[in-house]
């Protein structure tokens, strides 16, 4: 493994081959537990087609986008612990889904159209988030100053989702899924949002990774290359927001994605940015889609809040390092 992971080209044909083989575990756990369902027969058809199949895509591809999410964090901050939550982004994304569903009265589940405008509202939540946390630690030269201005903003946006849902009952039962994260909204609209907006940031994102290279080598040598800091900060800033607006909208607070999975990569090969975005989004879909399918499976038929297993999972991972490589 050795010889073989510290190139990149590997690592990306493994992550899609374990890519391809949780695709076809997802396909085969059901509401009680192993169900592979390979007989004929119209209702088993509909069962994979409708439910199991778009789900599975769909934990992989919002995975996809918050492993991509966090890759673009750290790089454009230059922090190992950044990610879309710590900025904040997350729990504005949150608010403004909670706000949409009150006003609009929709449900995760109400169709390609209500998952379009869900995405909108939690992309509009996740720039505001960002955009406050960037005013109060005035740029991002300074990392502490920037990492608790993120944890400030992400209690107080996460206090007025809370209070959105105080205020608005009705929503309280679907919000409480949302925030513990949960795939089980998924649909074939949701798959084709989240393929959309995946290709949209991950097509962008590459496209900056010159400026990420840069930017690891200090502000001041990426300026003297010719890099424009601030448009470039604005349009990463700007593909981080869309790409956790869209994840959260569609599968709620999953933690330590983001922040785990360009760890992941790290750890296994040396790339620049334009690998390791991509081995980032691909790493990310592995990980939240291999916790879908054990959320699904552990306690079947009842189901574990897949955000709940990927806090623990992430959690523990990050514990590891911290053994192996004391500060």
């Amino acid at each position: 493994m050795n010889a073989a992971l510290r190139s990149p080209a590997p690592l990306g044909g493994a992550l899609l081959a374990a890519s391809a083989v949780l695709c076809a575990l997802g396909i085969a756990v059901g509401s009680l537990g192993w169900e592979p369902l390979l007989g004929a027969g119209s209702a088993n058809l509909a069962i994979v087609w409708d439910i199991r199949l778009p789900r599975t895509l769909g934990a992989w591809l919002a995975g996809a986008l918050l492993g991509l999410a966090g890759a673009v964090a750290q790089g454009l901050f230059r922090n190992p612990l950044a990610d879309p939550y710590l900025l904040g982004s997350a729990t504005g994304a949150a608010f403004g889904v909670a706000v949409l569903l009150v006003v609009l009265g929709l449900t995760p589940a109400a169709g390609w159209l209500a998952h379009l405008g869900l995405t909108g509202a939690a992309f509009l939540g996740a720039m505001a988030a960002v955009a406050i946390t960037l005013a109060l630690a005035r740029g991002v030269q300074q990392t502490m100053r920037l990492l608790l201005a993120g944890v400030i903003v992400g209690m107080v946006f996460g206090a007025f989702a809370a209070l959105v849902m105080f205020l608005a009952p009705d929503v309280l039962r679907a919000m409480q899924a949302f925030l513990l994260g949960t795939t089980g909204f998924l649909g074939w609209s949701s798959v084709a949002t989240l393929g959309g907006v995946l290709a949209l940031v991950a097509i962008a994102a590459i496209a900056c990774s010159p400026a990420l290279d840069a930017l690891a080598l200090g502000e001041t040598t990426a300026a003297s290359l010719g890099i424009a800091l601030v448009p470039v900060r604005i349009a990463l800033v700007g593909l981080m927001a869309l790409a956790t607006g869209a994840a959260v909208a569609h599968v709620g607070l999953v933690a330590f994605i983001g922040l785990v999975s360009p760890h992941l990569v790290r750890a296994l090969v040396k790339p620049t940015h334009r690998w390791l975005l991509p081995l980032s989004a691909l790493a990310g879909g592995v990980l939240l889609l291999a916790a879908d399918v054990l959320a699904r499976w552990l306690l079947a038929p009842r189901e574990l809040p897949v955000g709940v297993l990927t806090s623990v999972l992430g959690g523990g991972y990050l514990l590891y390092l911290m053994h192996r490589r004391p500060l």
